[in-house]
């Protein structure tokens, strides 16, 4: 160290018999000692080039002044929560049953929006919210599960859009994510990555959630930062939401602990209220009886009340159900008592969420942050989901899978509703109501039921007015401009050497405290799945091409059946005009043709349930068509996109183990879990194959004998009845050493989807179990020694 100090001494002291100059400006300052004003629109923002000196001694010399980047001065706290799958009557806030009373707080204090929009589905919603780009333009035209190979549906982030939170950080602020991202692409949810669209490379410092689109609340599937976890063992009353809430306390505390004069950008994203319908039993009970009037009195009784609250205009009509849902009154009684539940269960889950909600806003006001912090609070991604079907769901799963269940079924299961046991979802008739006053639900972007969810906004500091609802129409891409304002942040134009698009979104601050303001957003599209339609100046048209409940669409992209409403006029999409206006109807169709060329919508893909085959949706799969995967000990939590597809095949599945004793037992590798999937495992030394079909049939193979001691190959080699088309059944056999010691008829298999939340694993089952039998948690990992299995498709 001595030589080297040295050489460096003399190599300056070389430089100034050269007459080399040093200067001693400082770091950010002019020639004339002037700092300069930092150029946000270029990130990152370009440190200032580093002086030079003609000091030798550091003892006589003056540092530079030190050079950071920091936040705008008086730059706000910020705050997103995004509820999921919630409408715009079904809080009570907005005129809805479930009680929400830390949204109204916000609210009372605040502004309500109620020409607020969204795209009617999660992950289009998600990456428009966190952008300012439209979902199309994010290349999430649809959920990530379900990306294609055209523009605008790839699933891929273009370059030149870069995320809110990246901005953000780039521009002083701390960065968290917590609860529900469902932005990554599935082919790139594994070990491999790449992590670039991950929210750790996009732009938070600290992210504790789920990477897909839903979770089992008891039992979630967690990701912190890019690490995998399971909840901790032996937590009988864990639930996800609360978990998450406690971790972004903890953050948020410590943030503001150690750097108070640092602003922190927290993105709060619930798991609630979407399926499956998870609530304490003490929250599901505060509703008993609250719903027996059923959806169509509910749907009258919440357009009264708001009408009351000034939410929709005096005189708003209830928009006509769809025609699939059926009057209330003609249901029977098993269906009534059936019904009536679910809902119980989802205000239940409701009012829960916004209590963890309550709770988080709470912290933020002991810090002494709230006045300065600007909340958002977002009720829903899209409108409240009829993806249960005309009679609910025991499990989501079977809507995945095209397997319709019984009211028979789901009553004897009634006990169990919104508890570990069932992973469920409502009837239709429920998410029409909740999404009040209007027709139509998730998926539906087509209709306002579809696309308008309330939202508040709450800051202390920067907005005067309190208790007031704003009329201004605007779309869930005018949020990321908001911030940026209220940060004094520009949206960039060039982030690591590349142009950025121009921001798609209009900033809503111009109507804080301006309730008479002009709207600024005079025009937006909208699109899923076929469902499409356009907004402007007071006008809008759409097609319905298909609801979430049927299987195929109602006609062919050309020969949709486009409707026509005034809606500056008719808020609730009530009276369809294109008979009498067929040349504004004209209109506005080459206006969303328009904006669907210019925003990367077209061609338009209408398939949904099929698209979640890769190689019929044309996108990457990370198994690009292997016929075979070896797996070893430790390569647990395989999302079902990061492992070898085994549905609609025949497969042998070979292990190679090391045995002492009759004792061994556990989960040689295992796919999905108590809701649907399979396990190949060990009882007692005997092989065993259990396929779970969707929760509700539990088929099971065992070995007629057990093993010696020693070393030993297990086979279990699965024909499949091809014969019967998707999601048929075989003929499952067991081998030790190549003898066969067991076989068994698996009658129904998975066409589509095991699981959107429970993983694939090796040496253990880390969720919920596939079958009961082997127990959860540590208690089924392998007891003997297992090098590898060897999964291959015959």
């Amino acid at each position: 160290m001595r030589l080297v100090y040295l050489r460096v001494v003399a190599c300056a002291y070389a430089a100034l018999a050269m007459g080399a100059v040093f200067s001693p400006l400082s770091y950010g300052q002019s020639p004339a000692g002037n700092v300069k004003a930092l150029d946000r629109s270029v990130l990152p923002i370009h440190e200032p080039d580093r002086p030079f000196y003609k000091e030798l001694d550091a003892r006589t010399a003056k540092p530079p002044a030190r050079w950071d980047v920091k936040a705008p001065e008086g730059a706000p706290n910020v705050v997103v929560v995004l509820i999921d799958d919630i409408g715009f009557g079904h809080s009570s806030a907005f005129g809805g049953p479930c009680v929400m009373p830390t949204l109204e707080r916000l609210a009372n204090n605040g502004l309500k929006y109620n020409r607020f929009h969204t795209t009617a589905l999660c992950s289009p919603t998600r990456t428009a919210l966190l952008t300012g780009y439209n979902h199309h333009s994010n290349n999430a035209g649809a959920i990530m599960e379900v990306a294609t190979a055209y523009p605008g549906n790839t699933g891929i982030r273009p370059q030149s859009i870069t995320p809110m939170a990246e901005v953000l950080r780039m521009n002083g602020y701390s960065t968290s994510a917590w609860g529900k991202y469902h932005e990554t692409p599935p082919w790139e949810v594994s070990v491999s990555g790449p992590f670039d669209r991950w929210p750790t490379r996009s732009g938070f410092d600290e992210f504790y959630g789920f990477i897909g689109g839903e979770t089992n609340q008891w039992d979630p599937m967690i990701v912190h930062g890019t690490t995998p976890m399971r909840k901790p063992e032996g937590e009988e009353d864990y639930h996800f939401t609360t978990d998450m809430t406690e971790q972004a306390i903890s953050w948020m505390r410590s943030q503001q602990s150690l750097t108070p004069e640092k602003p922190f950008f927290m993105y709060f994203a619930t798991g609630g209220t979407h399926a499956p319908h998870h609530a304490p039993k003490e929250w599901i009970d505060k509703y008993q009886g609250k719903f027996d009037m059923g959806w169509d009195k509910l749907r009258e009784q919440t357009l009264a009340r708001q009408i009351e609250l000034g939410v929709v205009p005096k005189g708003t009509k209830l928009a006509p159900k769809p025609e699939a849902i059926k009057d209330w009154d003609k249901l029977s009684a098993d269906e009534k008592r059936l019904f009536t539940r679910q809902m119980e269960v989802f205000a239940g889950f409701a009012s829960h969420t916004d209590h963890e909600v309550g709770r988080l806003v709470q912290s933020i006001e002991n810090i002494g942050e709230l006045d300065n912090t600007l909340i958002i609070y977002v009720v829903g991604d899209n409108g409240a989901s009829a993806e249960g079907g005309m009679l609910g769901m025991f499990n989501e799963g079977t809507y995945f899978n095209g397997v319709a269940e019984t009211t028979e079924f789901m009553l004897g299961k009634i006990d169990q509703w919104g508890g570990p046991e069932c992973f469920n979802h409502f009837a239709a008739g429920w998410a029409v109501a909740g999404n009040t006053p209007f027709t139509w639900t998730k998926q539906v972007a087509s209709n306002f039921g579809g696309t308008r969810n309330g939202v508040v906004y709450h800051w202390p500091a920067g907005i005067k007015s309190k208790g007031q609802v704003r009329d201004q129409f605007h779309h869930v891409v005018d949020l990321a401009p908001t911030v940026f304002e209220a940060a004094k942040i520009p949206a960039p134009k060039e982030v690591n050497g590349v142009k950025q698009l121009p921001i798609e979104g209009v900033s809503m601050a111009y109507s804080f405290d301006a309730p008479k303001a002009e709207d600024r957003r005079k025009t937006q599209y909208f699109e899923i799945a076929g469902n499409r339609a356009v907004y402007h100046d007071g006008w809008f048209a759409g097609t319905i091409h298909k609801a979430p409940w049927e299987a195929q669409p109602r006609h062919s992209l050309l020969d949709d059946a486009w409707e026509l409403y005034h809606v500056d006029n008719d808020f609730s999409m009530s009276k369809n005009l294109a008979a009498e206006n067929p040349g504004k109807l004209k209109e506005l169709q080459a206006l969303f043709t328009k904006e669907a060329i210019d925003h990367h919508v077209l061609p338009i893909d209408d398939r949904t349930i099929e698209r979640f085959d890769p190689k019929v949706a044309g996108r990457p799969d990370l198994m690009d068509g292997r016929k075979k995967l070896t797996v070893y000990p430790g390569m647990v939590f395989l999302a079902e996109n990061a492992f070898i597809n085994v549905k609609n095949s025949s497969v042998n599945m070979v292990a190679d183990v090391e045995v002492k004793g009759e004792k061994n037992h556990g989960v040689l590798v295992a796919q999905g879990g108590r809701f649907g999937g399979w396990a190949f495992w060990v009882d007692h030394g005997r092989p065993m194959y259990s396929y779970n079909f969707l929760g509700l049939e539990v088929f099971q193979v065992a070995g007629s004998q057990a093993m010696s001691d020693g070393k030993h190959t297990l086979k279990m080699a699965f024909d499949y009845d091809a014969n019967q088309g998707r999601g048929a059944g075989g003929i499952a056999t067991l081998f030790i050493d190549g003898k066969k010691v067991g076989e068994g008829k698996i009658g129904k298999t998975h066409a589509n989807v095991f699981s959107l939340d429970d993983t694939a694993d090796t040496g253990v089952d880390t969720g919920t179990p596939v079958d009961e039998a082997y127990g959860e948690g540590r208690k089924n990992a392998f007891s003997g020694q297992l090098s590898q299995v060897s999964i291959e498709l015959k």
